[in-house]
């Protein structure tokens, strides 16, 4: 588990005080941060003034409009100028899981993945639906379930609700419809029957078969020739089939199975007409973005654009979108090999917005490698952001009674104004989340350099340079879904990740501490050094300041010295 991440984002090192206050509220006569109606401040593609007031941070208005959003469609195999069907508003349908188990890591990146497409849709204003299923019928649910004596819909329903509780915790917003294939069992059947009556499909016995020969354009989204074609795809194969590439839109039940009344006998639907059917119930034949993992160009959604152009020849997506697999230490993750992870596990050790950050430090479409030292990266990371914005709120707490002025200096202005374009121009450009997140470092940086230097705490606007820094650092966190409700209590719960990691209490540390300030007070410097090695090798880090010493956690020292051979 010690690959590395060759996108992962450096590890910084600052002074750190203990967090003592909740959230201030300081008197500034700012406007409200505008929700990207306004423009960034850099010169892009489109240009044109900007008649809004002027923004939060005392900047002058804009003269140039933000960067056109730009999107990776897996049909046209390019990225591609984001224009929705209808001005102003967007269709959008993930494919969900098929609730039989807890979700792994690999649903983690999908999710995460469409919840910031989700947010900066919404972020650049537009009105969005955004559609996502639940698959609660299928072979898998009711093999788990006759495995375990329960009722399939009831476990199913179970696993719905633990994948909500798993979402709740990457901080991913509820989409805004989720339904359910056994909730659409009538309009499942009503696709099939118009599948039928444009001739592309037929009945055997029961079952309703597509016929991918009477589709020409079939692999048009794969660019595989029906010979590609993986017959027994999540079915065993049927020797019925007049072409094995066929797939099944209805099957007939089986003893001891749901089903349900259709015009060809009683049964139940095929894995891939549900998504087909459920699109078109929410948002129509024709919408604006459809997603999902990698993992479902093919066969999944090569079969959905079959269905879905049988059934209504206006049938049309506008944009495919895909994400990368997960690996493991470079190979692929699956349970066969030992190396599957779910999303409870590993927020057992580390805190679900560490894992978020991860799955966003590299680019939605590439590959992204799963190991330890990624995700205590992530950790230190996270910890490093949190800490920086809870030692700003403190100072900030100390002046909620003061009043100032809006305008923060020149200096401020610029790096605010580097760090909108940064996003902006990032996020616009098929949301390239990494060069957003190494972005974050600089107005960092100059919040730790007002906080902590002799310089900066003498510096003339100070207190407006923190304010608008903070604010502008906030609202990019939130459109990254890694806002917490409290730095401080999002603190506090990273401690306790790393010492359950560490496998050590905070009492042990505060006593090892106790133990090295007294080596050190006797000149016994090479214990004191051995107590911070220790806890280093734990991943228990030891920071020294005028008020005493503090412990953060940090990358344990083996990893870190795995990081420096690579």
């Amino acid at each position: 588990m010690e690959a590395l991440l060759k996108h992962m984002l450096p590890i910084f090192s600052t002074r750190f005080t203990p967090p003592s206050i909740t959230r201030r509220s300081i008197r500034l006569h700012s406007h409200p941060y505008p929700h990207r109606k306004t423009a960034s401040l850099c010169s892009l593609t489109h240009s044109g003034s900007h008649p809004g007031k002027d923004n939060n941070n005392g900047t002058p208005p804009p003269t140039t409009t933000p960067p056109v959003l730009q999107i990776f469609n897996t049909m046209t195999r390019r990225k591609e100028t984001f224009n929705p069907k209808v001005p102003g508003k967007v269709g959008m349908y993930v494919c969900g899981v098929t609730a039989y188990d807890l979700s792994h890591i690999g649903h983690a990146r999908v999710y995460v993945t469409f919840d910031v497409l989700y947010r900066y849709l919404k972020h650049l204003s537009f009105d969005v639906c955004y559609v996502r299923n639940f698959t609660d019928v299928d072979d898998k649910i009711i093999a788990r379930a006759n495995e375990l004596g329960e009722d399939p819909l009831r476990l199913s329903s179970r696993y719905c609700d633990e994948f909500h509780t798993d979402m709740a915790y990457l901080h991913c917003l509820p989409p805004s419809v989720e339904p359910r294939v056994s909730n659409h069992m009538s309009q499942i059947i009503d696709m099939i029957k118009q599948i039928l009556d444009s001739g592309c499909a037929y009945t055997i016995d029961g079952d309703v078969y597509f016929s991918v020969d009477k589709f020409p354009s079939y692999g048009q989204l794969s660019g595989r020739n029906l010979e590609d074609n993986r017959p027994g795809e999540r079915v065993s194969v049927d020797s019925r089939k007049q072409n094995p590439a066929d797939f099944a839109l209805w099957k007939a039940s089986k003893a001891g199975e749901p089903y349900w009344e259709s015009p060809w006998g009683p049964g139940r639907p095929g894995w891939h007409i549900e998504c087909s059917a459920m699109s078109a119930a929410y948002l129509g034949y024709s919408f604006d973005i459809h997603g999902g993992g990698m993992d479902l160009v093919f066969p999944h959604h090569e079969n959905e654009i079959a269905q879905s152009c049988s059934a209504c020849r206006e049938s049309n997506i506008r944009y495919w979108v895909h994400n990368g697999f997960v690996t493991v230490d470079s190979e692929k993750m699956s349970k066969s090999l030992g190396n599957f992870f779910t999303i409870r596990q590993v927020i057992k050790l580390y805190h679900p917005l560490a894992l978020r950050l991860f799955l966003m430090s590299t680019h939605y479409r590439s590959p992204i490698n799963y190991s330890n030292v990624q995700l205590e990266s992530a950790s230190d990371r996270l910890f490093y952001i949190y800490q920086t914005l809870q030692d700003c709120e403190e100072v900030l707490g100390q002046h909620h009674d003061s009043n100032f002025s809006d305008m923060a200096p020149s200096d401020t202005q610029d790096c605010i104004s580097r760090f909108q374009c940064a996003f902006e121009t990032s996020m616009s450009d098929d949301l390239h989340t990494p060069v957003v997140l190494a972005a974050i470092s600089e107005p960092l940086k100059t919040i730790n350099d007002l906080l902590h230097t002799r310089k900066g705490k003498k510096q003339k606007s100070r207190i407006e340079s923190l304010v608008a820094l903070e604010r502008e650092i906030r609202n990019v966190l939130k459109v990254l879904g890694l806002m917490p409700s409290s730095y401080m209590e999002i603190l506090r719960e990273l401690r306790e990740k790393a010492l359950e990691r560490a496998g050590v209490t905070e009492e042990r540390i505060l006593k090892k501490i106790k133990e090295r300030a007294q080596a050190r007070e006797n000149k016994q410097y090479e214990r004191s050094d051995e107590i911070r090695k220790e806890l280093a090798t734990a991943g228990i880090a030891l920071m020294d300041g005028p008020d005493g010493t503090v412990w953060r956690p940090s990358v344990p020292l083996e990893l870190q010295e795995t990081v420096a051979k690579t």
